[in-house]
């Protein structure tokens, strides 16, 4: 029982992997702008995401190496490094967006600017870092984020058309502003394909102290956990096209989105500020103890969440340094949704300095040995992180270009 007890690390991963701050507002732009248009994105993300992480999982319970770990000992420091630098500035700043769309929740709450919110904010992710375990965050995570189900609430209510919604599952761009439609299309991509997923899941493997018996079980948690991520991210983009398009309303501002889950009624705007609250404050916890996995792991220090901080005082001091960087990005008064925006096609452009590594790993027969990738794994993750790739390359210039 305790095997299948690890549905919630999926659960957990695909909540920091979806519904964050990213997920929320790259599905309400594209959502509002493009109704149901965009909505393969989602889809395509989920898919990918459902063999990264079974990948990464897979890795861990066959070989006891993390994604990081098995990283730096297969092609080396420098590469290692290069890794570093490219994925480090890309997790830093979706850690700044997500400590950034925290304190928006608690300013749609009060009313008070969400520049006042960022030092108590940094302290409560800090405090939980620094004194709980990786099951208190993990299963914490997972059981709170269960409040996000009332975007497919929302969907009942609405009743949308599903045969629209079935055609919206097929890739094509929208037609009039492509800048603009592949910007959010990427944005939607990098917000469910952020490289420090796959660190977190498989870390968390490793502390969970995972074995060649949980093969089975970690296939089952991939699927149910990213995919319940996936509903909930798309429930949101379907939500946001039910609510604004009819009023031809496109969300340039957080403000915009507390009127997402008005079809609930009094209760509607309550839910989504705590929807919104749990799941950035969960991103931001899983951002920020990735990031401290990633250095530590590659650095050969001591590590590990379920250890206390003088027992790995790097480790701590790491996550520590993260959550400064984070906040200062919410102190200095960037603004919230270019943050997100920017951080979400930045997570998509790296994704190749993880991938192409992790995707030789596991086929090499040293570290996964029968347990190595099959033909269709290798094709739907290059694929998906080619188009990434593109996408992310090609709209990035234009959408800074047209701003």
């Amino acid at each position: 029982m305790k095997k299948w007890g690890e549905i919630a690390l999926g659960i957990a991963t695909s909540i920091g992997g979806f519904l964050d701050v990213g997920s929320i507002a790259t599905s309400a732009q594209a959502g509002a702008r493009y109704g149901f248009q965009l909505l393969w994105a989602v889809g395509i993300g989920t898919l990918c995401l459902i063999f990264l992480t079974e990948m990464s999982g897979r890795l861990a319970a066959v070989s006891r190496h993390t994604v990081a770990d098995a990283v730096r000992e297969r092609f080396g420091a420098r590469v290692f490094v290069f890794i570093l630098v490219g994925v480090g500035i890309s997790s830093l700043l979706v850690l700044g967006a997500e400590i950034g769309g925290t304190c928006l929740a608690l300013q749609l709450a009060t009313g008070i600017s969400f520049q006042w919110w960022a030092i108590p904010v940094a302290l409560l992710v800090w405090i939980f870092l620094w004194y709980t375990t990786f099951g208190v965050i993990d299963n914490g995570i997972a059981l709170l984020s269960l409040i996000t189900v009332a975007f497919v609430v929302a969907i009942v209510r609405l009743h949308p058309p599903v045969m629209e919604l079935a055609a919206a599952l097929v890739p094509r761009m929208p037609s009039g502003d492509h800048a603009q439609a592949g910007y959010l299309a990427v944005s939607i991509l990098g917000a469910s394909l952020t490289p420090y997923l796959f660190y977190f899941y498989s870390s968390g493997a490793v502390e969970d102290k995972w074995d060649k018996t949980y093969v089975g079980v970690n296939r089952v948690v991939s699927a149910i956990g990213m995919s319940f991520g996936g509903l909930i991210a798309g429930a949101v983009l379907i939500v946001a096209a039910l609510v604004y398009g009819p009023r031809g309303i496109t969300v340039n501002d957080y403000s915009q989105t507390g009127m997402m889950l008005a079809p609930l009624g009094k209760w509607g705007f309550p839910l989504f500020v705590a929807s919104l609250f749990i799941a950035c404050f969960g991103s931001a916890l899983e951002v920020a103890l990735t990031f401290a996995y990633f250095v530590a792991q590659g650095l050969g220090w001591n590590w590990g969440e379920n250890l206390r901080p003088r027992q790995a005082a790097r480790f701590a001091m790491t996550y520590t340094g993260a959550v400064v960087i984070g906040t200062i990005l919410v102190l200095i008064g960037t603004d919230p949704l270019k943050l997100t925006n920017v951080s979400m096609v930045l997570s998509a452009a790296t994704l190749p300095l993880l991938v192409v590594p992790f995707l030789f790993i596991m086929n090499d027969k040293h570290y996964m040995k029968e347990h190595t990738n099959g033909w269709i794994t290798n094709g739907v993750v290059v694929l998906v992180t080619l188009l990434a790739f593109v996408l992310a390359v090609i709209s990035l210039p234009l959408e800074i270009l047209g701003s």
